[in-house]
């Protein structure tokens, strides 16, 4: 146990009693104990606790309990051979656990992977499993980093989940926050200098990874990436908002992280990487670390995601300001980013640097995802405000276009079901905190606080669910063959799937409303606009392969004819 500040650490056996550590180098304390596979234990530190060790694997009692010791090499894997499909061509589905089955669990969970199988994706991204405070959340406030929440089924149902996604080709990528911690259970702060008051984050404390103490905090957080990795043989991570790891070092923790996660890779002899998410549009991410980068293979790239919900919807409220035109949706299926050393509106300032020379596949990009939909007031997604003529239009653009897609749990089909935020906190004070914050956040957008969904109550979890059975009806088995349709088309094609710099091009009219996307030999031709559009392709003859609409589309030899909120597909 590291707690290099203590005077006393003890080993608390629950019906067994305490037994004493001793100090050793560095501030690691020690004790030769039998704690056998299921036993359940925790430390005392000074005469305070007992608290959970901070790098427990369960926490079955909830995150304020006693630890329980995990065998991982107990698991009877059937994966020997495995090896992940690439990012590069693929296609991920991003799921909460808790919401995509009425049960919420791992297993429940295992049971829907034919239905992904069959929609065409080849990653399925888990949302955070860390423990967290109470039986439901988004996952977010995890206070346990190496424990599998217990409620959606402890270790071995992560096991069995990852284990049943590698038997059915599907790779699995788990989303991970090392930026911050929750406040409900986390006693890191209890055993050493874990955190630090240099900077702050939009959650609080921020984690010290460059300040007196931060070697062992920085060894903490890559043995929790690697473990995933290698004891839950998790394909891959995505790493949560990766701008707000506060690192002056001369060696950043996401270097030090890419290195190690490639020499377990050998290792292991599988395939391993890293995504992060960043806000920042800076290609440094994914430069290599010989050229000054972070040497990370893929980040989420927002602009794309602005550009076509702002261009679809007409929303201009927040970060919206800064898209709205088709010229921004162009712009971000040509070279990545919008803004790109641009100056921005809602920043008030230049934002962004071209990603010059980088393929499209190294940057995963959406029309929906847990924050777009679920940092809106209601949680609404975007096709609960848009025809489904229109929804389709949009997942054209995503599918067809350069980047790594991803889409969100019941995307496929326009769930009816919002994905608003909710929590489970069981401090009543941390609760209304949350309330307030919601109600304060959205009452800058002209939101009433009786229209603000509350985050405690268990009906928003509740209505987060997803409705699977709504697939067979209209509108939704319509948008669910659009998505299937697309996603074959773009394993037929190989074309669609090549993120080659400059292996995309994108022409518009702005007062048509159509755009034209060229890939090197598929072209995608879509009407945004309100009357029919005759769209040049400036090219010879072509033959349509896929489209939103069979009824008006007219090929001839100057263009193709398309009714308003029509995505086709020609060759």
């Amino acid at each position: 146990m590291w707690a290099p500040s203590a005077g006393r650490v003890e080993l608390d056996r629950p019906g067994r009693g305490r037994a004493p550590l001793v100090r050793g180098d560095g501030g690691w304390w020690t004790a030769e104990q039998d704690l056998p596979p299921g036993s359940d234990y925790a430390f005392v530190v000074d005469g305070e606790g007992p608290f959970p060790d901070p790098r427990s694997a369960w926490q079955p009692a909830g995150v304020h309990g006693p630890s329980r010791v995990v065998d991982h090499d107990a698991f009877a894997w059937t994966d020997a051979g495995w090896q992940p499909p690439p990012l590069a061509g693929g296609a991920i589905y991003e799921l909460h656990v808790g919401t995509f089955t009425p049960e919420g669990t791992f297993d429940a969970a295992i049971a829907r992977l034919p239905d992904l199988v069959d929609l065409g994706v080849t990653h399925v991204e888990v949302m955070p499993v860390a423990a967290f405070p109470g039986v439901h959340g988004w996952g977010y406030d995890g206070v346990a980093p190496f424990a599998v929440h217990a409620p959606y089924g402890g270790p071995d149902g992560l096991k069995r989940l990852v284990d049943a996604c590698h038997a059915r080709g599907l790779a699995v990528l788990l989303d991970v926050v090392y930026n911050h911690l929750g406040p409900d259970g986390n006693y890191l702060g209890k055993f050493g200098p874990y955190f630090t008051d240099r900077y702050r984050t939009p959650w609080g404390q921020a984690v010290n990874l460059d300040g007196p103490g931060s070697d062992e905090v920085r060894r903490y957080v890559i043995d929790d990436a690697l473990g995933w990795l290698r004891d839950y043989h998790v394909d891959g991570l995505r790493l949560d908002a990766v701008h707000a790891l506060f690192d002056l070092s001369a060696r950043h923790l996401l270097q030090e992280l890419s290195s190690e996660v490639a020499a377990l890779e050998a290792r292991l002899g599988r395939h391993l990487t890293l995504v992060a998410e960043s806000d920042q549009n800076d290609p440094r991410l994914l430069r290599p670390s010989e050229a000054g980068g972070f040497g990370l293979p893929a980040q989420w790239s927002d602009d794309l995601h602005h550009a076509l919900h702002a261009a679809l919807t007409g929303e201009r409220t927040g970060y919206y300001e800064d898209f709205g035109r088709l010229e921004h949706v162009a712009r971000a299926l040509e070279a990545t980013f919008v803004y790109a050393g641009d100056y921005s509106l809602h920043r008030d300032r230049r934002h962004g640097q071209p990603p010059t020379g980088l393929p499209g596949w190294r940057f995963v990009a959406c029309l929906q995802n847990h924050d777009q939909v679920g940092n809106r007031a209601r949680g609404d997604r975007i096709g609960h405000g848009l025809s489904p003529d229109r929804l389709k239009v949009g997942a054209a653009l995503l599918l067809g276009g350069p980047f790594t897609p991803l889409l969100f749990q019941g995307e496929e089909w326009a769930a009816s079901a919002p994905f608003p935020y909710f929590c489970d906190h069981q401090d009543a004070a941390l609760a209304q905190a949350v309330r307030d914050g919601r109600r304060r956040e959205f009452a800058a957008f002209g939101w009433r606080p009786e229209e603000i969904p509350d985050p405690q109550d268990p009906a928003t979890f509740r209505a987060a669910r997803l409705d699977w059975a709504e697939r067979a009806r209209e509108p939704h088995a319509s948008v669910l063959d659009w998505y299937r349709a697309l996603l074959r088309l773009r394993r037929e094609r190989p074309d669609l799937r090549d993120g080659r710099p400059g292996a995309t091009r994108a022409r518009f009219d702005e007062a048509a409303g159509w755009l034209v996307v060229e890939r090197p030999e598929t072209t995608l031709a879509v009407n945004l606009g309100a009357a029919i559009a005759r769209v040049p392709l400036g090219r010879g003859e072509a033959r349509v392969v896929l489209s939103s609409r069979e009824e008006g589309v007219e090929v001839g030899d100057e263009g193709v004819v398309l009714p308003p909120h029509t995505a086709t597909f020609l060759v």
